[in-house]
């Protein structure tokens, strides 16, 4: 059994709260290699440490969710624990078909912290009781109620405005597009503007990357 420290990435974007944690990492025994604000530098962080956990936070900026979902995908040997204040069924879910191996509260006492990490680290359930017991009413109830792949935002998506992007994913420009589906170059971008709404994303780059995860 290694008595190596646990190495840690924490992500969210309030700095006071990453102190509060990495302190409480650092008395139990824990090494803090990385803090970030977004979801990109924690993915980021993540690849250029391959730490043991990454703590992310939900609603930081870039989706807690969608680091989570990439960091369970690309690197399989770091495990995915949320730490944060929604006890929400729809975050709770959410980050668990996103690959999250825990679902910690920002409520609970920073110094459980260690042992939470090293509890998931050891193949237990990191997650207060009476988000387990939500868990498994969900699985108890109809099949309707609970599918591992929840309708997403992607769902939402029209199919013009899914061939609209497909079509930017391939490279091609907005007046491309509009020569192609014989609408105007403005039609094109409302479409764009109302699928990053739509995705609560910024870019189109991320966009693209939400809808190549979904395939």
């Amino acid at each position: 059994m290694t008595t190596d420290p646990i190495k840690v990435v924490i992500a969210d974007d309030h700095a006071r709260m990453r102190g509060t944690v990495r302190r409480a990492l650092e008395s139990g025994g824990c090494l803090v290699c990385g803090e970030a604000a977004t979801a990109d530098e924690a993915v980021a962080l993540v690849r250029q440490h391959a730490p043991d956990v990454a703590l992310l936070d939900i609603h930081m900026p870039g989706s807690g969710i969608r680091a989570a979902r990439e960091v369970a995908r690309d690197f399989p040997g770091t495990v995915v624990v949320m730490l944060t204040q929604s006890a929400e069924d729809d975050d709770l879910f959410d980050s668990v078909r996103a690959g999250a191996s825990g679902y910690l509260l920002k409520s609970a006492a920073p110094a459980d912290l260690p042992a939470a990490l090293r509890a998931v680290l050891a193949g237990e359930a990191a997650m207060p009781p009476q988000l387990v017991a939500r868990i498994l009413n969900e699985f108890k109830a109809p099949r309707a109620r609970f599918s591992l792949r929840r309708p997403s935002a992607v769902d939402r998506l029209s199919a013009r405005e899914r061939e609209v992007m497909s079509l930017l994913a391939e490279g091609k420009s907005t007046q491309d597009v509009a020569q192609h589906l014989f609408l105007s170059p403005t039609t094109i971008r409302v479409h764009v503007s109302t699928v990053l709404r739509k995705l609560q994303v910024k870019d189109r780059a991320s966009a693209f990357e939400l809808l190549r995860d979904e395939r």
